[in-house]
């Protein structure tokens, strides 16, 4: 295993471990609802977005108690995302990380309030002193936070997802659509390691950068699994994309110009973090293992 894929996989640890205490079973009428979340939340594979909350912290030297928090926070929104994405009324998918998804697992109902409850606890999380002694260092995140995964972000890239199935999006449109729907969040996921370090603005702007780059060079390659993988390979449907007619990096610009800028995009975010020298090579890792996942 490589020092990487080593990182990657104790922080993971360490983000699994803090969920399962964040997210207790409980008896009860609210039984149902906590089960869901957990079922939507935990044993879910790579962690890459608290993964670089952590590692731009640990650049910034913070304390693993406040990154790992930040790290949740973050997670849960994207697992109460992809909990709503799965709903018949969004992308009507089964199938979630190789197993049934929230919705199959439990039903629609309880898991539109698994994806609420999990949006609200993550929020309850950065308010938390643990989080960070200051007020309005922790106000700065959970703002952040809040724009990443709103109107402005992951929910309105959502809404142009759905709105692009009905026209055809040139390149620009299907960027815009992406760096809201998968790279808000992904954006946000480094940019809050800096602020919970106290970065300065360039620092925080160059987090910003690397980020932007990261999360659209992560779509791309997304696309690129879709249409070159199974099932099985991915842990959940494949070929969604063509099957619906998606305006995609791979529609617009072939497989071999996807690949290509998809290298672009990873050499851009990996200049970003030339300023903070060796201290930055686990981001830098992050981005080469974005390019070569295989799911």
């Amino acid at each position: 295993m490589s020092a990487f894929n080593q990182t990657i996989k104790e922080t993971a640890g360490l983000v699994e471990a803090a969920l399962d205490k964040f997210l207790p079973t409980q008896d009860g009428p609210l039984g149902r609802v906590a089960d869901a979340m957990r079922w939507g939340a935990l044993d879910g594979g790579k962690r890459l977005r608290p993964f670089l909350a952590v590692a731009a912290a640990d650049m910034f030297d913070v304390s693993r108690v406040r990154s790992v928090r930040v790290g949740c926070a973050v997670e849960m929104i994207h697992c109460y995302s992809l909990i709503h994405d799965d709903l018949p009324a969004m992308d009507d998918s089964d199938l979630r990380r190789g197993r049934p998804s929230v919705h199959k697992k439990y039903d629609d109902a309880t898991a539109i309030l698994a994806g609420d409850a999990l949006l609200t606890q993550a929020f309850e999380i950065l308010a938390e002193e643990e989080t960070h002694p200051d007020g309005a260092v922790r106000c700065a995140i959970a703002l952040e936070l809040a724009r990443a995964s709103g109107k402005a972000g992951m929910v309105g890239g959502q809404m142009i997802d759905i709105y692009a199935e009905q026209k055809d999006f040139d390149l620009a449109g299907v960027t815009q659509l992406q760096r809201l729907k998968t790279g808000a969040l992904i954006r946000f996921s480094a940019v809050a390691g800096g602020i919970v370090g106290e970065g300065s603005k360039d620092e925080v702007g160059a987090l910003a950068a690397y980020s932007e780059d990261l999360g659209l060079a992560f779509q791309i390659v997304d696309d690129i699994l879709d249409a070159t993988s199974d099932a099985e390979a991915l842990g959940k449907p494949a070929g969604q994309d063509a099957e619906m007619d998606k305006a995609t990096f791979i529609k617009l610009l072939g497989m071999d110009g996807a690949k290509s800028k998809a290298v672009e995009l990873i050499d851009s975010c990996k200049a970003h973090l030339d300023r903070f020298g060796d201290k930055s090579a686990p981001l830098k890792g992050a981005a080469d293992f974005v390019f070569e996942r295989k799911n």
